[in-house]
């Protein structure tokens, strides 16, 4: 494999996958620059897990507006630095708007977007995570965070359904598709040097990278 290094890498995936861990690792590792979620600034958060009807708009469309600063921060940020490594897509505000909207508020919250999401920078690559319910249910367990605690399984049924859909029909950027149900890419130095071997590949449109037993590692190209 060819040594490549994106300018600008998206780190994605359901709640608890690891995304935002992961995102800091890589940060560290190229010295890059951050752009961070920061659901614990989201007021509306606490009581959309609690009555998900009464509060999945309102926390949404702070979602929204959050991470279009922040892509717009990311868009005008400085052109000489070598690496940068967000924890999202902006696509990804849109797709939890569909599993969390009912139609008439996901009709205005469509009309925000389309005016909110002009020229948001596309990454040179998306590291995308994928885990069962039950990974995710024990690690939103371990970390502890109070408002999490009232997520339940269907509900990361229909996240973890609509973020296949959608990388399915992705081609905007790279995309490497990472089975993190068994690996620490935290802890793990191994874990975590065999995908930056993924990372620094030559590009293809899309990529699959499966830790196999025995600490085989496997990554398939298409």
């Amino acid at each position: 494999m060819q040594a490549h290094f994106p300018r600008c890498i998206a780190v994605e995936g359901p709640i608890g996958v690891g995304k935002t861990s992961l995102a800091r690792r890589l940060a560290a590792e190229y010295e890059a620059e951050m752009l961070l979620e920061a659901p614990d600034e989201n007021p509306f958060l606490a009581r959309f897990y609690a009555h998900p009807r009464q509060g999945a708009l309102s926390a949404q469309l702070f979602f929204l507006m959050q991470r279009a600063r922040q892509m717009e921060i990311l868009r005008q940020g400085d052109i000489f630095n070598a690496v940068r490594v967000a924890d999202f897509l902006i696509e990804k505000d849109r797709l939890f708007a569909k599993v969390t909207l009912d139609s008439h508020e996901f009709e205005l919250y469509e009309q925000i977007y389309a005016h909110v999401t002009i020229n948001a920078p596309t990454p040179d690559l998306v590291v995308y995570l994928q885990a069962p319910v039950d990974v995710l249910l024990e690690r939103i367990r371990k970390r502890g965070r109070a408002y999490e605690q009232p997520i339940d399984g269907a509900y990361l049924e229909r996240i973890n359904g609509s973020y296949a859909n959608f990388f399915y029909n992705y081609t905007a950027a790279p995309l490497l598709i990472v089975n993190a149900a068994e690996i620490d890419l935290v802890a793990s130095d191994a874990d975590f040097r065999a995908l930056l071997t993924q990372i620094r590949a030559l590009p293809v449109a899309r990529r699959y990278f499966n830790p196999l037993p025995n600490s085989l590692l496997s990554a398939v190209d298409a």
